[in-house]
């Protein structure tokens, strides 16, 4: 048989007494969590132990004698440390010494009723105790989906963490408390603590139980009736600004909260979305502080209209080139008229609208620089609903253009049905037999001929301005990206992991100290932290996404039949 004992470096200096620990069964092995020193009562032991079992839920028991032969005299222990297994009924009962004048240890173990007459074999394994309970052991996809041993040997690690994670209350006493019991484990030279993070904890609870009052006041505003209205609802569902807003909310209720965070994972959670919070919100500030200080916001203002009435005279110069001879092909001149004129008139209407507004653009960016302190997410959501407005006529130019080659395709792939007779069955969705007279054959063949022949001229218009209205989603969508990026990166876990990459755990490895026949095999357990992508991907944050996510192959398919790409619609909203 072969016995594993965990025994925490933190006590191989540590003076004579018991071992008490956590006896694993199904795999053979010990934890051991501290020492308790001599001279002690076993009934106060027993009641010790009795407690911290019954607050932590672990089967905390003496598991043996621990001796230290370089503090102690040779065989004074030795009668004492045999008459305790006795005391403490353990089976089976581990007595660990340390030799004098020697680096390895003896271990040998007492069993009333032993299952195997073999001889036992140990393995020492040295823990730090610190890291192990502080740490989150993570399952790695090698592990989980490997061969079946290794899974069994990720669950054993588990039991090791998960022992020494409980068993915090035993390490609140220390070597100075006036107790009847003295221990040695990690914090046994005094419990960690700081007066400044208490005070802060003391004073946090006040002003969460405010803002927890001031956010559930500013989420039943948005949840009232009078936000379900049309003009009220529409600009909530349609502005990026609003959605990142709700999303901030959501999060700000999250961390204010008053209720315990029940594992690991919400706990981590909550310190990645307040990390994320007050480093968007810091960002947003220095934003701030650079857009208001040498008047930056006025020469914006004054370079914004020049940038606008250039945009407006290159659309212009681009639809009087559409309406000539573009590329030496030969357009249908009446429909390129009438398209060219539409177009050219929806421009001046723009410029107008432009030049109207101009007396009211610095004062309007002054305020939407105040809104870059509530984070540098909502400036950038901002900056992209200010985007979609000033090129809202180029939006309405593509919808036009792909509205009328859409009614060209649609029609003319009805008028070849009608050539082949077949038609569209629109109950059953599918194409049917169809018997056709002969003045229905000839107004098809009519129409097919005046559509085929004025398709490239709308395809023409919808090839330009699909191609610029292209060029406005991919600078909002980088913009998109960026806000996203800040919403869900998990700048906590990725911080505890640089700093103090223990704290994340996705396996272990076993250094050997020493070996030799007839001594225990002396290992060193060490923490294999999780890669940086691991942590990102386990600890990512949710969020908001404000177009849905089409394929390469369905996206080209809306290119070519002319559908809308990318409207203003949201994930999970129904698409015409």
């Amino acid at each position: 048989m072969v016995l594993k004992v965990f025994f925490p470096s933190c006590c191989a200096t540590a003076e004579s007494g018991l071992l008490i620990g956590r006896w694993i069964p199904e795999q053979n092995s010990a934890v051991v969590l501290a020492v308790v020193h001599f001279p002690f009562i076993p009934g106060q032991v027993k009641q010790y132990l009795s407690e911290v079992q019954r607050v932590t839920q672990i089967n905390m028991c003496v598991l043996g004698s621990w001796s230290n032969s370089k503090q102690e005299k040779e065989g004074v222990l030795d009668k004492f440390l045999e008459d305790l297994s006795t005391i403490f009924s353990h089976e089976p009962w581990i007595q660990l010494s340390k030799e004098r004048d020697s680096k390895f240890w003896s271990c040998c173990i007492f069993q009333k009723y032993p299952s195997s007459p073999k001889e036992d074999e140990f393995i020492l394994v040295y823990y730090d105790q610190r890291k192990v309970m502080l740490s989150q052991l993570h399952p790695t996809d090698s592990l989980t989906t490997s061969a079946d041993h290794e899974g069994n040997d990720a669950s054993k690690l588990g039991a090791v963490f998960d022992t020494v994670a409980k068993s915090k209350v035993l390490f609140m006493t220390d070597r100075y408390d006036d107790g009847p019991i003295k221990l040695t484990h990690w914090q046994s030279e005094g419990v960690e603590a700081s007066i400044i993070v208490e005070l802060m904890k003391q004073a946090s609870v006040p002003v969460c139980m405010l803002l927890t009052f001031l956010l559930s006041l500013v989420s039943s505003v948005c949840k009232s009736r009078v936000m379900k209205f049309w003009p009220l609802s529409f600009i909530w569902s349609k502005l990026s600004t609003c959605e990142q807003l709700g999303h901030r909310l959501e999060h700000l209720q999250i961390i204010s909260s008053n209720r315990k965070a029940q594992n690991q994972t919400q706990l981590m959670r909550k310190a990645n979305i307040f990390v994320s919070l007050f480093i968007d919100m810091a960002l947003g500030i220095l934003l701030m502080s650079w857009l208001y200080r040498e008047n930056r916001i006025g020469q914006l203002a004054d370079t914004l209209i020049p940038v606008a009435d250039h945009i407006a005279k290159e659309l212009q110069d681009l639809l009087q080139w559409l309406m000539g001879v573009p590329a030496g092909l030969k357009m249908n001149r009446a429909l390129d008229q009438v398209l060219g004129r539409f177009f050219l008139y929806h421009i001046h209407l723009w410029i107008s609208y432009i030049h109207l507004m101009s007396p009211f653009i610095e004062m309007i960016l002054w305020y939407v620089g105040l809104s870059a302190c509530l984070g540098l997410t909502v400036a950038l959501s901002i900056l992209s609903d200010i985007i979609a407005l000033l090129t809202f006529h180029i939006y309405c130019f593509y919808v036009y253009g792909a509205r009328l080659y859409c009614l060209k395709i649609y029609g003319l792939s009805s008028l070849w049905r009608l050539f082949r007779g077949k038609k569209w069955n629109v109950l059953r969705q599918r194409v049917d037999s169809c018997s056709y007279d002969l003045d229905q054959l000839f107004i098809g063949t009519l129409l097919f001929t005046i559509l085929l022949f004025l398709l490239p001229t709308a395809a023409l218009y919808y090839l330009v301005f699909t191609l610029l209205r292209l060029l406005v989603v991919v600078v909002q969508g980088l913009i998109h990206l960026l806000v996203d990026l800040i919403d869900s990166l998990p700048l906590y876990s990725v911080i505890l992991r640089l700093c103090r990459s223990y704290r994340l755990a996705a396996s272990v490895k076993f250094r050997v100290l020493e070996q030799k026949p007839g001594k225990p095999l002396r290992l060193l357990m060490q923490i294999n932290p999780l890669s940086y992508g691991s942590v990102v991907q386990t600890y990512r944050l949710t969020t908001y996404a404000c177009y849905p996510k089409d394929s390469w192959s369905s996206l080209c398919k809306k290119l070519f039949v002319g559908e809308l790409i990318y409207p203003w619609k949201h994930k999970g909203e129904k698409q015409d």
